[in-house]
């Protein structure tokens, strides 16, 4: 699956990290003056609030792909954007790791997202022996060719296609959002210009060639 041609079928799913206010607090006694110590906690640290921090840290402290579900995603993360002469692979710009994150940050993903792994390697073990991660690469190809694309795919296989689609999205949404990621597709973000007056052909479009 070429990456070029595969943009075409990516629909990128903006994923936030998440909304975190503090709790509410008693109003302070206007008269009441505070001390820069009570209020280190909340100051920003990294451009986060301690509410966003202490999320943070409880997210990371916490695994819940197991080890063959995490080289399940790796195998299709690097299927979905493999590394070519341009820039790496999913898994080098540590995919596999944002949907880790991802998941437990947006528990909405976790259901579907073992759901899909267990039908994947369900079908696979039906079809040749053995789990999705343990087949051949031709192999693989072979079945995500099956589910990658929903228009072609077999009734029996929706489930397979529901759960690729995922994949697909995450895979894209973490990849792009990387520094490999935005290089590879050329963004330079806003950037100084030089402003050199209205073109010429504009000008004696409007008959102010001569000004």
């Amino acid at each position: 699956m070429n990456r070029r041609e595969s943009l075409k079928f990516i629909g990128v799913s903006a994923f936030s990290a998440g909304v975190f206010v503090n709790a509410c607090k008693p109003k302070a006694n206007e008269n009441t003056a505070t001390t820069p110590a009570e209020n280190s906690s909340d100051e920003l640290v990294d451009g986060r609030e301690k509410a966003e921090r202490d999320r943070l840290k409880q997210l990371n402290s916490e695994t819940f792909f197991t080890p063959h579900e995490m080289a399940t995603i790796t195998v299709l993360a690097d299927i979905i954007i493999p590394a070519d002469d341009r820039s790496g692979s999913a898994s080098d710009a540590k995919v596999p790791e944002f949907i880790e994150f991802i998941v437990k940050d947006i528990p909405s993903h976790q259901l579907p997202m073992r759901g899909g792994i267990r039908w994947l390697d369900s079908h696979c073990l039906n079809q040749y022996g053995k789990t999705f991660k343990d087949i051949s690469s031709a192999q693989q190809i072979e079945v995500v060719d099956q589910i990658a694309f929903p228009e072609q795919a077999k009734p029996d296989m929706q489930q397979g296609v529901a759960f690729f689609s995922r994949m697909r999205d995450l895979t894209a949404s973490g990849f792009w959002t990387t520094k490999m990621g935005i290089e590879d597709i050329g963004y330079m973000g806003n950037r100084p210009e030089i402003w050199k007056g209205v073109p010429s052909d504009v000008l004696q479009q409007y008959g102010l060639g001569n000004v």
